[in-house]
């Protein structure tokens, strides 16, 4: 009980002779250091606030336009042609305020409201640059006149050393797509999917509904695209995510995995240690907008950094028909699980952070305790692995007040989830590769109650040093993630280090106050619901068949050589693996961000063409080479082209989406829309790039190569297909299906999609030798020890 004892500030006892009153001074000074920091906050968040709302000027500027037209005045000009004088005659103030004076004040709102009209242009004029997109379509390499024009006057209008959020108020909105235009593109993706007579239903289907519903329903869209910051964002986290009543788990959340081939220490206490203040550092920046905005690779060009507001501090709070995403502005602690207990571990003491060794000790400190957990405690996190509704009403019954209200509030509250596992995890055995799978189910899903899977994130620490994370999907995608990902990995190894024994670098205050464990009071019918929610989620879980594979045969090098996008290669190859196993082809979603828009997410590049599946056929069919190069490279053209108006807002499903939406809401049924929405993908695919390159050394470390990330099937008899090229030689696969298919399996997926790089290669490439000294230079690496 010493924790709570330090935690009152104050206690009085009454005695004959009156009222004693004792102070803690640890606790006041804490408290008064807490507000120290919390109003660093405010002023660092008002400052910044300033900055950004000024951008693409700065405040100084202001000073600079006053100092000018004061100037100007002294010449005996007037550059406001006669304004500063109104404004002078109709000024509200004293008698005691001289002439001249008078005069000054005027000068100074006039230029004032000249300054903030100029930066009102300058923003306008930003927003119309960003607003063009000609330059994603011209050929690569080939920039016309027009496109150089435009470079050059986004760098004049985009100012000098932008903060995270500078570009928010200039990226222009999402548009809306004509009904016409999205539904001629969506009945040409579903064109190779259906026979003709299932075809010409749904143009029929498509043609009464463009001639009818259709624009009642785009008049409604366009409403609100005028009122909204974008009109797609806040539906598609409420209706695709927040509203979904099954579990979250394996559903929703994805992972991300640690280096492939190294492990920078054996002992998990140093390992969270470290990345434990890296992420903190990184939070640092975050709230100082030290980060630098995205941007398109290779360009000038910034994406939306909205989803980065609630990256810390955040969780999903359950609820019967719907789910929330709460923030919270500030967090000093993460919380903790380990062997069925969960704890608050402080980060910071005395108005700062911990250094890793510190955090390393406290670490330490959870795993050295033999504490039993309480009465129900060790498998509570199931509540959050299992049904939404089941775990809503569990919360409002017995979560909503007393010790358990205080102490889930505790790890709702908190900057992020960790959890200490027990088991050892990476490329371990006589069979390192296949231990991958075993690694990807553990993030997946762990034991479906060791994780908390309503928090932004959680971290997982393995008790041979290795880690990752699990990532709840409503409030960002996963480039977002990855971003923070790639940083605590780098500035674990390349900046914070470890000593000789493997321990953090640094002293240690052993004065540090013990984690707090946290006490809860589990009745036996929480138990109960418990072990429902456990049950439901150890099924789903045991369901899900993963399988991670690198291929090192060759990489985006060797592709872009051959004068071909990576991506648009690896999904026609994805295509005809799927055909080879299913002799059929399958909706297939490819997830394209659309962050070119003011909080922009999302958009579907629907790969399955028409154009890829008659190369498939050819392919399969024995066509000539010469044809069959052929048809690969429009097949090629085709999926660049898809991607690109995916990005620039002329995609087809979010459109639908929203008019399906607006249906709903209008109480109107759509024959064509319900059709659409309810189509199953059955091949859902990811990429994952690497954004913070300059982070890695490529050269000197290639053995850091993180394994990427995953997420489970979408379709019950599909795959859920994600991919991370590394470097110029390496390309990890992560797969997922379900067990309960018959049809589908990873591991045999796996296979197809190797033999389909293979073979496209083959076709496309040139000759074997060209390649041969790079391939043989590429360095072999060891599983861990």
């Amino acid at each position: 009980m010493a924790e709570a004892h330090q935690a009152v500030a104050f206690q009085f006892t009454v005695t004959p002779e009156g009222i004693d009153l004792q102070l803690s001074h640890q606790a006041l000074t804490e408290i008064y250091l807490s507000g120290v920091r919390s109003w660093k906050k405010r002023i660092i968040r008002l400052k910044n606030s300033v900055v950004t709302g000024v951008y693409p000027a700065s405040p100084s500027s202001w000073l600079f336009v006053v100092i000018a037209i004061l100037a100007t005045m002294y010449t005996r000009s007037d550059p406001s042609m006669g304004l500063i004088a109104k404004i002078q005659e109709h000024l509200p103030v004293s008698q005691s305020m001289s002439s001249q004076c008078q005069t000054v004040v005027s000068a100074v709102l006039f230029s004032t409201m000249l300054w903030l009209l100029l930066i009102f242009t300058m923003r306008l004029c930003l927003k119309q640059l960003l607003s063009y997109h000609r330059w994603m379509f011209e050929n690569h390499g080939k920039m016309s006149n027009t496109t150089k024009v435009w470079v050059a006057l986004v760098r004049i209008f985009s100012g000098r050393k932008p903060l995270l959020y500078s570009y928010q108020g200039s990226l222009p909105n999402l548009p809306v797509p004509v009904v016409k235009d999205t539904v001629k593109r969506y009945l040409e993706s579903v064109r190779p999917l259906m026979n003709d007579a299932e075809y010409e239903r749904m143009t029929k289907l498509a043609a009464e509904f463009e001639s009818s519903l259709g624009n009642r329903l785009q008049w409604y869209l366009k409403l609100k695209a005028l009122w909204s910051s974008n009109y797609v964002s806040d539906w598609w986290e409420e209706y695709i995510y927040l509203r979904g009543r099954s579990p979250i788990m394996v559903n929703s959340n994805y992972y991300g995995m640690d280096f492939l081939y190294v492990t920078p220490t054996p002992i998990q206490a140093a390992r969270a240690g470290n990345t434990i203040y890296a992420f903190f550092l990184y939070r640092r920046k975050l709230n100082k907008e030290e980060l630098k905005p995205s941007r398109i690779p290779g360009t000038v060009i910034p994406l939306c950094s909205a989803q980065c507001e609630r990256m810390f501090n955040t969780t999903r709070t359950p609820g019967e028909e719907t789910d929330t995403v709460q923030h919270w502005q500030d967090s000093d602690y993460v919380a903790v699980y380990h062997q069925g207990r969960y704890f608050r571990l402080r980060v910071y003491q005395a108005g700062r952070l911990l250094s890793p060794r510190e955090i390393e000790f406290q670490v330490q400190r959870i795993l050295d305790d033999s504490s039993p957990p309480s009465k129900g405690e060790a498998k509570l996190g199931a509540l959050t692995a299992g049904e939404r509704v089941l775990w809503a009403k569990a919360r409002m019954n017995y979560f909503s007040s007393g010790v358990n209200k205080r102490s889930l509030d505790c790890i709702e509250k908190a900057a992020f989830f960790v959890t200490l596992d027990d088991d050892e995890e990476g490329m371990l055995g006589e069979n390192p590769e296949a231990s991958l799978d075993h690694y990807a189910k553990s993030l997946l899903h762990g034991k479906c109650y060791d994780r908390w899977f309503d928090k932004s994130f959680s971290v997982v620490y393995y008790k041979n040093g290795k880690t990752g994370i699990n990532a709840e999907h409503s409030w960002a995608d996963a480039p977002v993630v990855a971003h923070l990902w790639e940083f605590a990995l780098a500035t674990d190894s390349f900046q914070l280090g470890y000593n000789a024994e493997g321990h953090c670098k640094g002293e240690v205050d052993s004065s540090l106050p013990r984690p707090q464990k946290l006490t809860w009071e589990i009745s036996p019918e929480c138990e109960e619901q418990i072990s429902q929610s456990l049950a439901v989620a150890q099924a789903l879980a045991d369901d899900v068949d993963c399988h991670v594979f690198s291929f090192r045969e060759f990489g985006k090098g060797r592709i872009k050589k051959c004068r071909v996008s990576p991506d648009a290669f690896l999904q026609i190859a994805l295509q005809l693996a799927y055909y080879r196993e299913r002799r059929m082809f399958c909706l297939t979603y490819e997830a394209s961000m659309t962050r070119l828009f003011r909080e922009g997410r999302t958009e579907t590049v629907r790969s399955c063409s028409n154009e890829s599946s008659a190369f498939v056929r050819a392919l399969e069919g024995e066509e000539e080479t010469d044809v069959c190069r052929r048809l690969f490279r429009t097949a090629l053209e085709k999926h660049q082209n898809l991607c690109r108006m995916a990005m620039t807002g002329t995609g087809i499903d979010r459109h639908l989406f929203c008019l399906y939406v607006v249906s709903k809401y209008l109480g109107v049924e759509s024959p064509f829309l319900k059709e659409v929405l309810s189509e199953p993908w059955r091949l859902s695919t990811s990429q994952t790039p690497l954004q913070q390159v300059e982070l890695f050394d490529l050269v000197n470390h290639p053995e850091y190569i993180s394994c990427g990330g995953g997420f489970g099937p979408v379709a019950d008899d599909g795959y859920g297909v994600s991919y991370y090229i590394y470097g110029e030689n390496l390309i990890n696969f992560h797969i997922s299906s379900k067990h309960s298919c018959p049809d589908t399996d990873s591991h045999k997926f796996g296979a197809q999609i190797r033999k389909a790089l293979q073979d496209l290669v083959q076709l496309i490439g040139p000759n074997q030798r060209e390649f041969s000294r790079t391939e043989k230079s590429q360095p072999e690496f060891k599983k861990d020890k």
